[in-house]
């Protein structure tokens, strides 16, 4: 029994990770634009294939290249999805900046759809293999079984977002981006570069879902153009529960969900008696989502309201 609890509280702990670096993504978003970027899930399904088409071009075959080739693979992949996040939020963000509330959000779901088709023209629209970036060794643990895959990816998850931590509240870029979410006008006339913020924004956030992506493919073994869409609700449903806006919500309601669909699926047949399968896991999720909303609204580590916040109510 002991066994068991270990090797699902890991399983948990691999797919929170995940989720947390994406729903890192979206709070950051919402907590400087007050926008729900519906293109960020893509942007972990792009970390994944740029991953892969650095690995086909470079490297070949994994078994034959050491850790650092592979760390270099890693950094390319997600630096050049970051670099296209930048450049989706000038082109299909900035002009709308200053319209409605309704409008980026429109846009970011045609930049989804447009990734996703995109994707699909020049890649196929089967899923594919993907070559894990981890040892698949198995190491015993009280009886519990646990895989380097997995504390790869808890390593690598743990790293970024200490470094998103110490890039927010110990570096001047943290500064300036925080002084804008506070309030653009006022940034504005301080004389903070608001668009330098916007775009480091636009960076980190699909630098982390990029990781995600490349995390998530190489724990599954497989990737395919649609992957963000259903892993991205999750982790937006993970934004949501901690607090949108909050990063140490988003980290909290990511493992939240990840402990709730490890337990649903292990738990939902036995107690119903073989009537509810694993499949009813994320029906679980989004329950509890809706529950803890209706108690708490602005999820369990939100935040309190902004003028900003409250003017824009009284607009709409």
């Amino acid at each position: 029994m002991l066994g068991i609890f270990i090797q699902q509280t890991f399983n948990a702990l691999t797919i929170g990770a995940i989720y947390a670096l994406i729903a890192l993504g979206y709070t950051m978003v919402y907590g400087v634009l007050r926008m729900i970027n519906f293109a960020h899930g893509e942007m972990f399904m792009l970390g994944a294939y740029a991953a892969f088409l650095a690995l086909a071009l470079f490297v070949g075959d994994v078994g034959d290249v050491g850790a650092l080739v592979l760390a270099a693979v890693f950094a390319v992949a997600v630096i050049g999805v970051g670099l296209v996040g930048v450049g989706i939020e000038r082109l299909a963000y900035k002009p709308l900046r200053n319209s409605n509330r309704l409008a980026p959000m429109l846009s970011s779901l045609g930049v989804s759809l447009s990734l996703i088709t995109g994707v699909q023209i020049m890649a196929g629209p089967q899923p594919v293999g993907f070559p894990s970036f981890f040892p698949a060794t198995r190491i015993e643990v009280l009886g519990g079984t646990v895989t380097l895959v997995q504390i790869g990816i808890l390593i690598a998850s743990f790293v970024l977002m200490t470094a998103l931590h110490l890039l927010v509240n110990r570096s001047r870029a943290g500064i300036i981006v925080r002084a804008v979410s506070e309030n653009r006008s006022t940034a504005q006339l301080l004389g903070i570069n608001v668009n330098l913020a916007i775009s480091l924004v636009f960076f980190a956030g699909p630098v982390l879902g990029a990781a995600g992506g490349i995390l998530y493919a190489s724990y599954y073994g497989i990737m395919s153009p649609t992957m963000g869409a259903v892993v991205g609700l999750k982790a937006f449903t993970a934004a949501i529960l901690g607090g949108i806006g909050s990063i140490p919500g988003a980290m909290l309601g990511a493992f939240i969900l990840a402990f709730v669909e490890v337990a649903g699926t292990a738990l939902l047949p036995v107690l119903s008696g073989g009537l509810l399968g694993t499949e009813y896991r994320d029906v679980l999720a989004f329950v509890i989502l809706i529950l803890v909303l209706l108690v708490r609204p602005a999820g369990i580590l939100g935040e309190p309201v902004s003028e900003e916040s409250m003017v824009y109510k009284r607009e709409f």
